[in-house]
């Protein structure tokens, strides 16, 4: 297993209703909002890989600090690899250093947009652990990691996660994980022993076009001046009669049609579901909601 890629355990959604009343899951931690990373430590060797199993190591050099809050000689760990802003991670920042490929550029972000590796699970140490219960897991984990700036082990509770849950809401974070503390760990694998809460929220937005193939609405608003800004492509979370009625009026109100894209006159407003905002205003992890037939678009 060591220093080479593993595809790690996914997670599934789970309804925000199942916090309180689920009863298989009784450990769960906070959800950080960034990369999956899989952290590989052997003596004074480190290497980071992606849920994908691309090796980032080169762009993270927090690593070297980081190897040294691990203090079992081998280790394999399961992580969110973060940028904290006021103890909030920000994806936005995280994924702007997984694109950084220039050294000068690097080093920079450490200073700017100082990575942090958020540990939540490991997979071995001398020898592969995944069969052994979460709960051991996460002693074992403890056991073997001195928190620092660049390592972490994520806080978790035991028993009922809806506190945790409104703590998270409160402070503006992405949610909560659920998990079964009997649950083995299983590589390249999604799981229900494992579910995520996220917080979402809701907005109205104008459907300024949409594409067939697949099928994806370009919405936005309308600013003060007129214009309209897309905010979004969305693909899911429609019904096929919703798809088949907006078809109709589609094609009652299109301006034109480039490439794939069918522009439409931006009368015809909508609700859609997303997770947070970019700094350039853009909304991530959007699904449709249904629409806002009695609605005049209005300017932001």
């Amino acid at each position: 297993m060591l220093f080479t890629p593993i595809k790690p355990m996914l997670l599934h959604m789970g309804n925000n209703d199942e916090i309180k009343d689920n009863p298989y899951l009784d450990n769960w931690d906070i959800k950080w909002n960034g990369w999956r990373i899989l952290l590989h430590k052997q003596g004074d060797r480190i290497e980071a890989y992606t849920r994908h199993g691309n090796n980032v190591t080169a762009k993270f050099p927090e690593l070297q600090d980081a190897r040294h809050s691990i203090k079992a000689h081998t280790a394999i760990l399961d992580c969110e690899g973060v940028v904290l802003r006021n103890g909030i991670s920000v994806f936005e920042d995280f994924a702007y250093r997984g694109r950084l490929t220039n050294r000068s550029k690097i080093d920079q972000a450490t200073l700017t947009h100082p990575s942090t590796f958020i540990t939540f699970d490991i997979l071995a140490t001398t020898k592969p652990v995944i069969n052994l219960p979460l709960i051991e897991r996460k002693e074992r984990l403890s056991s073997i990691i001195e928190p620092s700036n660049s390592l972490l082990v994520t806080p978790s509770i035991v028993g009922n996660g809806s506190d945790i849950f409104q703590l998270t809401k409160e402070k503006g974070m992405e949610g909560i994980v659920g998990k079964r503390g009997d649950s083995t760990y299983k590589t390249n694998h999604r799981s229900k022993d494992w579910l995520k809460f996220k917080h979402f929220k809701v907005m109205d937005v104008v459907i300024l076009g949409y594409k067939e193939s697949p099928f994806t609405m370009l919405v936005g608003q309308r600013l003060s001046n007129g214009q309209y800004k897309p905010l979004a492509n969305v693909e899911f979370g429609f019904k096929p009669e919703e798809k088949n009625a907006f078809r109709q009026i589609a094609k009652q109100i299109t301006t034109k049609v480039e490439r794939n894209l069918i522009w439409l006159e931006p009368i015809l407003e909508c609700k859609v579901q997303y997770l947070e905002k970019t700094n350039a205003g853009l909304l991530r992890i959007v699904s449709f909601k249904g629409f806002n037939f009695d609605k005049i678009p209005n300017a932001i």
